[in-house]
């Protein structure tokens, strides 16, 4: 399986974006299925550089998540990256993860601290193991196996309190102990991530990939919940949108696909390394906006973009 960092390197040499997919494992064997059998085809067909897949918290999809990276190396060729968070886990535990994984071939981990149960309430990390993620990479750099991606925050970890500017500087210590790349919160206003790569490149001299989180939006409800727990702000004219169109999903889905795309635009405009979608498990918005841009191989678009460095 080929290292995200390698990814990045031979994109970057060849003046495109990385294109990056994020799902989760389902809760039923039924739901795992559809998403084998229906939901990665349709995914695969966008051609993307590398899939990841999100760790429950306190290890609730351990195996599954693992299972899925393999499957989707095994059986669609793509390259996998395995999520894994300090919540509730032990050293000892997460060890244990990180041999399974490095057994199984994987070689590319995203090293998160993780959000409390439920995704509210302090953090607090259980005995024994660690209270930031910059630990966590640590131990994963010490396998000597794998290539780490960590997250970035554009407006500033909603623990934070000291202000965003404080929260992007702890990206230095993650970068010291061997994160190779980020992937961004999502967020719906470029002017956060243009403020944060700002910073992160320019003042704090950071040279690793910065790639941006995008959500096609599918509901207000979602949506509105989603930006509560990641301290994500709505912008004025989505908010509008959002009011205007109620509860009708299928209007606000088609919505999110145009500011989606809009905002994709703008990101690739100016240079960024890739674009990270979280697609909630579901192909359409995501793959729509991705046709939209030109990015799918082998077609074109009357309303691409070509990546410029």
């Amino acid at each position: 399986m080929e290292y995200i960092r390698d990814i990045h390197a031979r994109a970057r040499k060849e003046g495109r974006p990385v294109l990056s997919i994020e799902f989760f494992p389902p809760k039923t064997e039924k739901g795992e299925d559809t998403l084998m059998r229906r939901t990665l085809p349709g995914l695969v067909r966008l051609g993307p550089d590398y899939c990841s897949v999100t760790y429950g918290a306190g290890g609730g999809t351990r195996e599954s998540t693992l299972r899925i990276v393999r499957e989707i190396h095994e059986t669609h060729g793509l390259v996998g990256m395995a999520h894994l968070t300090c919540v509730g886990s032990t050293r000892e535990s997460l060890r244990r993860y990180l041999d399974e994984a490095r057994d199984s071939g994987i070689r590319n981990i995203l090293a998160l601290r993780g959000d409390p149960p439920g995704g509210t309430g302090e953090f607090r990390p259980v005995e024994g193991g660690f209270e930031y993620s910059y630990q966590l990479a640590e131990l994963i750099r010490s396998y000597g196996c794998f290539s780490i991606g960590a997250a970035g925050f554009p407006e500033g970890h909603i623990a934070c309190r000291e202000g965003r500017e404080v929260d992007w500087g702890h990206l230095r210590s993650k970068v010291e102990a061997g994160v190779e790349f980020i992937l961004t919160q999502l967020f719906f206003d470029n002017r956060d991530y243009f403020a944060f790569r700002d910073h992160v490149n320019g003042k704090l001299g950071l040279d690793v990939p910065l790639c941006p989180g995008v959500l096609p939006i599918l509901s207000g409800r979602q949506i509105r919940r989603f930006a509560t727990l990641c301290g994500a702000s709505i912008p004025p004219q989505m908010a509008e949108a959002l009011e205007r169109y109620g509860e009708d999903d299928e209007a606000v889905a088609a919505y999110g696909v145009e500011h989606a795309t809009r905002q994709c635009r703008d990101l690739l405009d100016a240079g960024v390394p890739g674009l990270h979608f979280y697609c909630l498990n579901r192909v359409g918005s995501t793959a729509r906006v991705v046709e939209n841009l030109g990015l799918v191989p082998g077609e074109c678009s009357p309303d691409s973009i070509a990546f410029r460095s």
